[in-house]
Protein backbone atom coordinates (compact mmCIF):
# COMPACT_ATOMS: atom_id res chain seq x y z
CA UNK A 1 0.00 0.00 0.00
CA UNK A 2 3.08 2.55 0.75
CA UNK A 3 3.99 1.64 -3.01
CA UNK A 4 0.51 2.80 -4.08
CA UNK A 5 1.00 5.99 -1.91
CA UNK A 6 4.06 6.67 -3.72
CA UNK A 7 2.75 6.54 -7.12
CA UNK A 8 -0.74 8.35 -6.02
CA UNK A 9 1.44 11.33 -4.71
CA UNK A 10 3.71 11.40 -7.57
CA UNK A 11 0.72 11.80 -10.24
CA UNK A 12 -0.84 14.31 -8.06
CA UNK A 13 2.26 16.43 -8.09
CA UNK A 14 3.04 15.85 -11.67
CA UNK A 15 -0.52 16.49 -12.82
CA UNK A 16 -2.23 19.20 -10.74
CA UNK A 17 -0.38 21.58 -12.91
CA UNK A 18 -3.40 20.69 -15.21
CA UNK A 19 -6.12 21.92 -13.50
CA UNK A 20 -4.20 25.44 -12.60
CA UNK A 21 -3.55 25.66 -16.25
CA UNK A 22 -7.29 25.06 -17.08
CA UNK A 23 -8.22 27.44 -15.01
CA UNK A 24 -6.13 30.57 -16.22
CA UNK A 25 -7.17 29.26 -19.73
CA UNK A 26 -11.01 29.73 -18.87
CA UNK A 27 -9.95 33.55 -17.63
CA UNK A 28 -8.03 34.08 -20.79
CA UNK A 29 -10.92 33.34 -23.51
CA UNK A 30 -13.98 34.46 -21.00
CA UNK A 31 -16.18 37.83 -22.25
CA UNK A 32 -18.23 40.30 -20.27
CA UNK A 33 -21.02 39.32 -22.63
CA UNK A 34 -20.40 35.45 -21.08
CA UNK A 35 -20.78 36.64 -17.30
CA UNK A 36 -24.52 38.58 -18.39
CA UNK A 37 -25.59 36.01 -19.73
CA UNK A 38 -25.37 33.29 -17.66
CA UNK A 39 -25.99 34.82 -14.15
CA UNK A 40 -29.54 36.48 -12.66
CA UNK A 41 -29.42 40.09 -12.79
CA UNK A 42 -32.52 40.22 -10.94
CA UNK A 43 -30.87 38.88 -8.05
CA UNK A 44 -27.89 41.39 -7.83
CA UNK A 45 -30.08 44.49 -8.22
CA UNK A 46 -32.42 43.14 -5.53
CA UNK A 47 -29.05 43.26 -3.79
CA UNK A 48 -29.25 46.70 -3.80
CA UNK A 49 -25.62 45.94 -6.49
CA UNK A 50 -25.25 49.33 -7.34
CA UNK A 51 -21.08 49.81 -8.47
CA UNK A 52 -20.28 48.66 -11.65
CA UNK A 53 -16.94 47.12 -10.31
CA UNK A 54 -18.84 45.38 -7.25
CA UNK A 55 -21.21 43.71 -9.90
CA UNK A 56 -18.60 42.49 -12.29
CA UNK A 57 -16.76 41.14 -8.99
CA UNK A 58 -19.87 39.10 -8.19
CA UNK A 59 -20.52 38.00 -11.52
CA UNK A 60 -16.84 36.83 -12.07
CA UNK A 61 -16.74 35.35 -8.74
CA UNK A 62 -20.24 33.40 -9.48
CA UNK A 63 -19.30 31.88 -13.23
CA UNK A 64 -15.55 31.41 -11.55
CA UNK A 65 -16.71 29.31 -8.78
CA UNK A 66 -18.95 26.64 -10.79
CA UNK A 67 -16.66 26.41 -13.50
CA UNK A 68 -13.43 25.62 -11.33
CA UNK A 69 -16.05 23.07 -9.67
CA UNK A 70 -16.40 22.01 -13.09
CA UNK A 71 -12.85 21.72 -13.96
CA UNK A 72 -11.38 19.94 -10.86
CA UNK A 73 -13.97 17.44 -10.72
CA UNK A 74 -12.75 16.45 -14.39
CA UNK A 75 -8.86 16.17 -12.54
CA UNK A 76 -10.09 14.34 -9.81
CA UNK A 77 -12.19 11.91 -12.32
CA UNK A 78 -8.57 11.40 -14.13
CA UNK A 79 -7.10 10.52 -10.56
CA UNK A 80 -9.69 8.12 -9.43
CA UNK A 81 -8.89 6.15 -13.08
CA UNK A 82 -5.24 6.18 -12.52
CA UNK A 83 -5.64 4.77 -8.57
CA UNK A 84 -8.06 1.88 -9.79
CA UNK A 85 -6.28 0.92 -12.81
CA UNK A 86 -2.81 0.97 -10.76
CA UNK A 87 -4.60 -1.31 -8.03
CA UNK A 88 -7.45 -3.44 -9.81
CA UNK A 89 -6.73 -2.82 -13.66
CA UNK A 90 -9.28 -0.65 -14.28
CA UNK A 91 -9.75 1.44 -17.42
CA UNK A 92 -11.12 4.76 -18.74
CA UNK A 93 -14.66 3.68 -20.30
CA UNK A 94 -16.39 4.38 -23.51
CA UNK A 95 -19.65 4.16 -22.69
CA UNK A 96 -21.80 6.81 -22.32
CA UNK A 97 -22.04 8.59 -18.70
CA UNK A 98 -19.81 5.87 -17.47
CA UNK A 99 -15.97 6.98 -16.38
CA UNK A 100 -14.32 3.69 -15.24
CA UNK A 101 -14.92 0.38 -15.43
CA UNK A 102 -12.70 -2.47 -13.03
CA UNK A 103 -13.30 -5.54 -12.26
CA UNK A 104 -12.82 -6.25 -8.69
CA UNK A 105 -13.98 -9.23 -5.86
CA UNK A 106 -15.64 -11.12 -8.61
CA UNK A 107 -17.98 -8.20 -10.00
CA UNK A 108 -17.58 -6.17 -12.92
CA UNK A 109 -18.00 -2.46 -12.23
CA UNK A 110 -19.01 0.27 -14.19
CA UNK A 111 -17.84 4.03 -12.38
CA UNK A 112 -19.56 7.11 -12.51
CA UNK A 113 -17.21 9.88 -11.25
CA UNK A 114 -18.51 12.87 -9.66
CA UNK A 115 -17.16 16.09 -7.83
CA UNK A 116 -19.49 15.94 -4.75
CA UNK A 117 -23.03 14.39 -3.36
CA UNK A 118 -25.00 16.83 -4.42
CA UNK A 119 -23.73 16.95 -7.66
CA UNK A 120 -27.94 16.30 -9.58
CA UNK A 121 -30.93 17.43 -9.85
CA UNK A 122 -33.83 14.87 -10.62
CA UNK A 123 -33.52 14.94 -14.03
CA UNK A 124 -29.62 14.55 -14.40
CA UNK A 125 -29.64 11.35 -11.68
CA UNK A 126 -32.03 9.79 -13.63
CA UNK A 127 -30.37 10.18 -16.90
CA UNK A 128 -27.46 8.93 -14.99
CA UNK A 129 -29.42 5.60 -13.70
CA UNK A 130 -30.49 5.39 -17.77
CA UNK A 131 -26.65 5.27 -18.41
CA UNK A 132 -26.05 2.76 -15.59
CA UNK A 133 -29.08 0.01 -16.85
CA UNK A 134 -27.67 0.64 -20.74
CA UNK A 135 -24.25 -0.07 -19.48
CA UNK A 136 -25.33 -2.95 -17.64
CA UNK A 137 -27.28 -4.30 -20.18
CA UNK A 138 -24.49 -4.32 -22.83
CA UNK A 139 -21.89 -5.60 -20.71
CA UNK A 140 -24.19 -8.89 -19.88
CA UNK A 141 -24.96 -9.42 -23.40
CA UNK A 142 -21.39 -8.98 -24.69
CA UNK A 143 -21.02 -12.76 -23.65
CA UNK A 144 -19.42 -11.64 -19.84
CA UNK A 145 -19.60 -13.98 -17.21
CA UNK A 146 -18.80 -12.44 -13.87
CA UNK A 147 -22.14 -9.98 -12.89
CA UNK A 148 -22.06 -6.32 -13.57
CA UNK A 149 -22.93 -3.53 -11.00
CA UNK A 150 -23.10 0.14 -10.57
CA UNK A 151 -21.18 2.89 -8.55
CA UNK A 152 -22.00 6.24 -8.14
CA UNK A 153 -18.54 7.47 -6.90
CA UNK A 154 -18.32 11.00 -5.46
CA UNK A 155 -14.68 12.33 -4.27
CA UNK A 156 -15.71 13.80 -1.49
CA UNK A 157 -18.97 13.81 1.49
CA UNK A 158 -20.35 10.77 3.10
CA UNK A 159 -24.07 10.05 1.50
CA UNK A 160 -24.18 6.23 0.96
CA UNK A 161 -27.18 5.33 -0.64
CA UNK A 162 -27.53 1.65 -2.21
CA UNK A 163 -30.38 0.04 -3.87
CA UNK A 164 -31.55 -2.34 -7.29
CA UNK A 165 -30.05 0.58 -9.57
CA UNK A 166 -26.91 1.75 -8.38
CA UNK A 167 -24.37 2.03 -4.88
CA UNK A 168 -23.48 5.82 -4.30
CA UNK A 169 -20.23 5.91 -2.44
CA UNK A 170 -18.75 9.13 -1.55
CA UNK A 171 -15.35 10.38 0.13
CA UNK A 172 -13.86 8.15 2.34
CA UNK A 173 -15.60 4.69 1.21
CA UNK A 174 -15.37 5.80 -2.75
CA UNK A 175 -11.74 6.18 -2.73
CA UNK A 176 -11.09 2.82 -0.31
CA UNK A 177 -13.11 1.16 -3.11
CA UNK A 178 -11.37 2.07 -5.99
CA UNK A 179 -7.78 1.74 -4.29
CA UNK A 180 -8.11 -1.13 -1.26
CA UNK A 181 -6.65 1.97 1.16
CA UNK A 182 -8.78 3.36 3.85
CA UNK A 183 -6.07 6.48 4.16
CA UNK A 184 -6.00 7.37 0.69
CA UNK A 185 -8.67 10.22 1.13
CA UNK A 186 -5.98 11.80 3.39
CA UNK A 187 -2.70 10.93 1.73
CA UNK A 188 -3.68 12.87 -1.42
CA UNK A 189 -4.40 16.31 0.09
CA UNK A 190 -0.77 17.28 0.54
CA UNK A 191 0.38 16.82 -2.87
CA UNK A 192 -2.46 18.84 -3.94
CA UNK A 193 -0.89 21.79 -2.47
CA UNK A 194 2.08 21.46 -4.73
CA UNK A 195 3.55 25.05 -6.06
CA UNK A 196 -0.17 26.29 -5.46
CA UNK A 197 0.64 29.71 -3.63
CA UNK A 198 2.74 30.20 -7.20
CA UNK A 199 0.14 28.97 -9.44
CA UNK A 200 -2.49 30.75 -7.53
CA UNK A 201 -0.13 33.98 -7.85
CA UNK A 202 -0.17 33.68 -11.01
CA UNK A 203 -3.79 32.98 -11.38
CA UNK A 204 -4.97 36.31 -9.54
CA UNK A 205 -2.56 38.32 -11.80
CA UNK A 206 -4.73 36.97 -14.78
CA UNK A 207 -8.15 37.43 -12.51
CA UNK A 208 -7.41 41.39 -11.59
CA UNK A 209 -6.79 42.03 -15.30
CA UNK A 210 -9.92 40.48 -16.01
CA UNK A 211 -11.47 42.16 -13.38
CA UNK A 212 -10.67 45.61 -14.31
CA UNK A 213 -10.60 45.30 -18.42
CA UNK A 214 -14.52 43.61 -17.70
CA UNK A 215 -15.36 46.98 -15.19
CA UNK A 216 -14.41 49.36 -17.63
CA UNK A 217 -16.58 47.34 -20.74
CA UNK A 218 -18.92 47.27 -18.05
CA UNK A 219 -18.90 51.22 -17.26
CA UNK A 220 -19.06 52.21 -21.38
CA UNK A 221 -21.56 50.15 -22.89
CA UNK A 222 -24.01 49.48 -19.42
CA UNK A 223 -23.62 52.55 -16.96
CA UNK A 224 -25.41 56.33 -18.03
CA UNK A 225 -23.19 59.19 -18.05
CA UNK A 226 -23.92 59.72 -14.46
CA UNK A 227 -22.86 56.20 -14.05
CA UNK A 228 -25.68 54.79 -12.74
CA UNK A 229 -25.83 51.06 -14.22
CA UNK A 230 -28.59 50.87 -16.88
CA UNK A 231 -30.52 47.63 -15.31
CA UNK A 232 -33.11 47.66 -18.75
CA UNK A 233 -30.30 47.50 -20.86
CA UNK A 234 -28.82 44.50 -19.02
CA UNK A 235 -31.81 42.72 -19.10
CA UNK A 236 -32.53 43.26 -22.57
CA UNK A 237 -29.10 41.37 -23.47
CA UNK A 238 -29.91 38.56 -20.53
CA UNK A 239 -33.82 38.37 -21.43
CA UNK A 240 -35.00 39.98 -24.72
CA UNK A 241 -36.75 38.05 -26.57
CA UNK A 242 -34.38 37.19 -29.61
CA UNK A 243 -37.36 36.64 -32.99
CA UNK A 244 -36.02 34.01 -35.05
CA UNK A 245 -33.80 34.36 -38.00
CA UNK A 246 -36.25 33.56 -40.77
CA UNK A 247 -38.84 36.09 -39.25
CA UNK A 248 -39.33 39.77 -39.31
Amino acid sequence: MKELITKVERYVRENISQFHEARINKLKKLKLEDLLKKKNPYMYKAKNINSADQLVRGLASAFISSAEETMFGDWLEGLAIFVASEVYGGRKSTADGIDLEMDKDGYHYVVSVKSGPKWSNSTSLAKQMEHFRKAIRIYNTSGNKIPCLAIEGCCYGKEHIENDTRTKLCGQAFWQFISGSDTLYKDIIEPLGTDAKTRNDAFQKEYDAMINKFTSQFISKYCNEDGYIKWKEILEFNSGFQYPKNKK
